[in-house]
């Protein structure tokens, strides 16, 4: 008797509840019988009039909000040239460009990389992107291409007291893998502002990618390098352009300095005939 009351407990347990019967149940015939025996109280019921059907309103899903990275592209670059017209001074353009949020480029780099040397130089060079000492330090051209290229401004008698340094892309691409197309356009406004307000005498490209973002020209830096081309500012005003070896370039290819060094002497000759 214990036993079958210990089983009959974990029976309950397990959620056997109802026990079997010896003879079968036909549960369908009695489904069927209670649907027969309803039927003739429903018959006898008064029709209800029905209702007209409603229109079926689809809900409106609620309005979300706009976030930077959904943000068109085109607007970026609107933003951007709107937000670099209004700097008056190189100090405000900075303070810009460092709460501009429209350049992707900017939430992967540790610091805005924006120029250095002396605002008021008669030459500005300009390269592409900072690289991995310049994003850490927020200054442009000082790993291993900067000590090259402050040997180089000293082969023609210049240092960064008497140039302006800076680049088209102020933020380093993760990897230092080269800009895209948009990333160089977001970024476009914001250092043709920084020429204009420098207002050099003669711009240096350093490199392919410079040499075209200053000249919209579409050949190679071999082709380029030592041939004078011309920038053209917001305000009409064109400032001559000497295309050159970068010095990354450089140090991958030494046998290359030559070239550069005839494209700075004939730097230094032009700004002697424009100052004299």
């Amino acid at each position: 008797m214990t036993n079958l009351r210990e089983l009959l407990h974990f029976y309950a347990e397990a959620g056997v509840d109802t026990p079997l019967e010896d003879a079968p149940v036909d549960r369908f015939s009695q489904i069927e019988a209670k649907r027969v025996a309803a039927s003739p109280a429903q018959a006898a019921r008064p029709s209800q009039p029905q209702r007209p059907e409603q229109p079926v309103v689809a809900s409106q899903p609620a309005p979300s909000i706009l976030s930077k990275a959904s943000v068109p592209d085109d607007a970026k670059i609107a933003m951007a040239r709107q937000t670099a017209s209004s700097a008056t001074t190189l100090e405000e353009l900075r303070e810009q460009l460092a709460a501009f949020d429209g350049c992707n480029l900017k939430f992967t780099a540790k610091n805005l990389v924006f120029a250095d040397g002396n605002p008021a130089a008669p030459i500005m060079f300009v390269g592409e992107a900072p690289g991995r000492e310049e994003d850490l330090e927020g200054i442009p051209f000082i790993g291993r291409s900067g000590q090259l290229l402050d040997r180089m401004f000293a082969a023609i008698g210049f240092d960064r007291t008497n140039v302006y340094i800076a680049n088209t892309i102020p933020w380093r691409p993760p990897g230092n893998r080269t800009p895209t197309p948009l990333e160089t356009e977001i970024c476009r406004p914001f250092f043709e502002r920084q020429i204009e307000l420098v207002n050099p005498r003669l711009l240096v490209a350093l490199g392919g990618p410079a040499a075209k973002a200053l000249t919209n020209a579409t050949e190679g830096i071999l082709r380029l390098r030592g041939n004078w081309k011309a920038h053209l500012t917001a305000s009409g005003i064109q400032i001559p352009v000497m295309p050159t070896l970068h010095p990354a370039y450089l140090l991958r290819n030494p046998a290359q300095k030559r070239f550069a060094w005839r494209d700075l002497v004939n730097v230094k000759i032009r700004l002697r005939a424009l100052t004299d």
